[in-house]
């Protein structure tokens, strides 16, 4: 096991587009929450086998909602109880204009050392429009303080196809982000996912979205201004200077095991998916028996793990290794998916480069649709 994840699902405010598991912060039990957080770290890291985490991911919900003394409690509990050396990736994730600079000082004296910020948009107007509470001058004050402070390796998250964003709204989104020469930037488009604001109004026919179109065009734009940059597109979403990829989300992307601890938090543990309940209260009150916040476990099969393989090795510009794959599975991939590739190549969408398999630049215009074709029967 080389990673862990850890979920903090509390937010000052619920965005539009949100659907992960997250409770308004007001009247939450937090300072429970995390006393059971970390009495589940230590029952899982007491029964596992001896280990080295290499990374630490602490995301959410927002994180930095918590108080100061609350993360100084998280903060003192993940550095005692993860077997984690201080050597390798400690991500936070953190919302601009909610994030003081005292709570920056305590990440960088714990050993935080790579900070993710949800900007999405250096329009005001749309970042009303989708619910967040930030603003652009946040955005600048707090990336401020973040460097003061002494962080280097930061991150922000842009969005496109937003409710009545045009290619020009984006394109200065880019400018400005461009602008402030970051190492890493993680660019998605909106998906409209269930149980969100946004879902119901698309329902009710009031949520104009850009077309397909438009949105392929911001996809297009995305991609060559970071290529104008010099930033390497390491994945389908992610953009870095060399040395600066996510070292966390390339574990997910390399199809490799990870603790996931925390309401609703998901794991990848001894070919195991793991997930736990998402109701706060739930999740206590099992700990509190002490009993693991267990809502479902599936042991994968060898089949599951090989299209996952692919499915998760793909969203990679280099793509799946042949080689890694057959000493992995002991199957050749060339012969497996044969027909797979043979008509993905054929449309334009898969190419071979050296022992890998990967997208071409139109095939990442097309991924769900290429990474549906390695479903095996």
């Amino acid at each position: 096991m080389k990673a862990a994840y850890i979920h903090i699902p509390f937010c000052e405010h619920i965005c539009y587009y949100c659907d992960f598991n997250k409770f308004l912060l007001n009247g939450q039990p937090v300072d429970e929450y995390i006393d059971m957080l970390l009495k589940e770290m230590k029952m899982k890291i007491s029964n596992a086998p001896k280990t080295e985490l290499s990374t630490i991911f602490v995301g959410g919900g927002t994180p930095t909602a918590l108080n100061e003394g609350q993360l100084q409690k998280l903060l003192e509990g993940i550095r005692a109880i993860l077997p984690y050396n201080g050597e390798g990736e400690f991500t936070f994730e953190a919302n601009p204009g909610e994030t003081s600079e005292e709570k920056l000082k305590l990440l960088f004296d714990y050993g935080v050392n790579r900070l993710s910020f949800g900007v999405q948009s250096f329009n005001d107007r749309l970042l009303e429009k989708i619910g967040r509470s930030h603003r652009v001058k946040d955005v600048f004050s707090t990336l401020n303080k973040a460097q003061k402070v002494g962080f280097e390796n930061i991150s922000i998250d842009l969005m496109f196809g937003l409710p009545t964003q045009t290619i020009e709204d984006f394109q200065e989104t880019l400018n400005i982000a461009m602008s402030l020469q970051l190492p890493h930037y993680s660019s998605y488009s909106l998906i409209i996912e269930p149980k969100t604001i946004f879902y119901h109004l698309m329902n009710k026919g009031k949520l104009p979205l850009p077309t397909e179109e438009a949105e392929a065009d911001m996809y297009q734009l995305l991609m060559m201004e970071m290529d104008k940059h010099g930033l390497n597109q390491y994945e389908i979403s992610n953009f870095a200077l060399p040395g600066y990829e996510s070292q966390h989300n390339l574990i997910y992307w390399n199809n490799e095991e990870y603790f996931g601890f925390g309401a609703g938090a998901h794991g990848y543990e001894n070919g195991i998916r793991v997930a736990n309940y998402g109701a706060v209260k739930k999740y206590i009150n099992m700990l509190k028996d002490h009993a693991l916040p267990i809502l479902e476990q599936h042991v994968e099969t060898k089949s599951e793990k090989m299209e996952e393989e692919m499915f998760l090795g793909l969203r990679k510009n280099e793509g799946v290794s042949i080689a890694h794959f057959r000493e992995k599975f002991h199957e050749d991939i060339t012969k497996l998916f044969a027909s797979s590739i043979q008509e993905m190549e054929r449309r334009g969408l898969l190419e071979r480069h050296g022992d890998f398999i990967r997208l071409t630049r139109e095939g990442r215009f097309l991924g769900n649709e290429v990474f549906e074709a390695f479903l095996l029967e």
